[in-house]
């Protein structure tokens, strides 16, 4: 993984831990009973009305007037891309902006900038556009490679797929790893996304983010970077063949505050050699909380250590996974087997602050 002209690292984003503020509907953890996530998630994400005391007043005001642009490939839209749509927004932009896009197959290399916050992509969860471009890491570098780029703060994705149709790496070419996404930007979420790419497939950099119901796919460190994320009910699948690691996550020292965690999640795929993690840098953080591990999880769970001297600084946490690949007897010895009291501060929307900044789906059928 190489990250060539651009630093994976945004360190303006990056807050050290030492108590960091919980209000009080960031702290209910979510339930162990797969059936109670919906109302967990109803009961502290609520509706805008009843947050204006909590939400970020920047959030708050750019909620009050949301704007909507429509992109239709048959033209009944303002525009026929989604690059024409984002370009159409004001730098500096203070409102949210949805932006609905319309079924079909869109062949570009989108880009939002930093100064482009408050924007939502939103498509029909019966007819979801698909965003796609074949750029690789020989052509653009590793990081500038994804098919989608968010570096602005408070993006939306709804029902979008996001695809790099560049080809699985064989090994041999130099420069193969493309990107599905790269989200450098702090505070976005989203929803019944899904992300198809085979090596770093979504650059999770910076920033807290929250992941519903979405689908992931790749090969080797397909969720890599230095983000704060939650991701919840989502499907990790693995695909191919040889060494496959799902996350490598690049924290570098014990105070960061960032890290991945998985919860009510789902590791599927073929083959019987796929890591829960890897330390890439020296001191990654993930966690996976009730996630049903299928049998093509690796026995040992996490990938070997090359440098022996990681086996102290990962943080690798499994808190009550179920299914054949979650079994511990052969796990690394690294492996933390989290109890009830310190898992409540992975399965909470206190991991990523979430109160003053997530917000529900908005409803456009």
């Amino acid at each position: 993984m190489g990250y060539n002209s651009v630093s994976l690292i945004v360190t303006s984003l990056l807050v050290v831990i030492t108590s960091p503020v919980v209000f009080a509907n960031d702290a209910a953890p979510i339930p162990q009973n797969k059936g109670g996530i919906e109302q967990w998630f109803n009961t502290n994400v609520p509706s805008l009305a009843s947050r204006k005391s909590t939400l970020d007043p920047a959030l708050l005001a750019a909620e009050a007037k949301p704007r909507i642009i429509k992109v239709e490939q048959n033209g009944r839209g303002q525009f026929k891309t989604i690059t024409e749509a984002i370009k159409s927004v004001q730098a500096g932009n203070t409102g949210r902006v949805i932006i609905k896009v319309g079924p079909g197959v869109y062949k570009e290399k989108v880009t939002i900038d930093r100064n482009k916050p408050f924007i939502t992509l939103y498509g029909h969860p019966n007819a979801m556009p698909v965003l796609t471009y074949d750029g690789t890491a020989l052509r653009y570098g590793t990081v500038d490679s994804a098919t989608l780029i968010v570096l602005s703060d408070y993006f939306m994705a709804i029902n979008i797929i996001v695809k790099n149709s560049a080809p699985m790496p064989d090994g041999k070419m130099k420069g193969a790893q493309a990107l599905s996404m790269r989200i450098s930007g702090n505070k976005a979420a989203f929803y019944n996304c899904k992300f198809y790419g085979y090596q770093d497939t979504i650059c999770d950099d910076a920033g807290n983010h929250f992941f519903k119901d979405c689908y992931i796919e790749g090969t080797f460190d397909f969720i890599f970077g230095s983000g704060r994320s939650l991701y919840l009910g989502t499907q990790l699948n693995v695909v191919g063949d040889g060494i496959r690691v799902i996350t490598a996550h690049a924290g570098k020292t014990a105070q960061e505050k960032t890290g991945y965690t998985f919860v009510h999640c789902k590791v599927t795929g073929t083959g019987t050699g796929i890591y829960l993690g890897r330390a890439w840098m020296s001191h990654p953080k993930v966690v996976y909380a009730y996630t049903d591990m299928s049998s093509v999880v690796d026995p040992s769970g996490w990938q070997a250590n090359r440098d022996i001297g990681r086996d102290k600084t990962v943080f690798y946490g499994e808190y009550k996974c179920t299914g054949p690949g979650s079994l511990k007897a052969k796990r690394v010895k690294f492996t933390q087997y989290i109890d009830d009291i310190k898992a409540k501060y992975f399965i909470s929307l206190g991991y990523i602050q979430g109160s003053s900044w997530l917000l529900p789906p908005p409803k456009l059928m």
